[in-house]
């Protein structure tokens, strides 16, 4: 399957999510540092969010402290019509 479109992924529910990561560094365990991810998912399992957790915790050696995120449909049920018309502008 080919990679949709942004405007295909939020024609089929999926919505911006914005995750904050706060981790440890490997070699300061009481600095904390920020990361931030974003990418289209679908709310409320948020299963990309979820596998990039387990990507973070799998390969990279900062440990996590917290993840702040926020989810946001860009379009939602009513928003969006096919509209097909003409106009004349004198």
């Amino acid at each position: 399957m080919s990679e949709m479109s942004e405007t295909e992924l939020m024609l089929r529910g999926y919505g911006l999510t914005t995750a904050q990561f706060y981790y440890r560094m490997p070699d300061y365990r009481n600095v904390l540092n920020t990361f931030v991810w974003q990418d289209y998912d679908l709310a409320p399992d948020h299963p990309k969010l979820f596998e990039f957790i387990e990507f973070w915790q799998d390969t990279i050696e900062g440990p996590l402290h917290s993840v702040q995120y926020t989810h946001r449909k860009m379009l939602s049920s009513g928003e969006w019509q096919n509209m097909v018309g003409e106009f004349t502008y004198h």
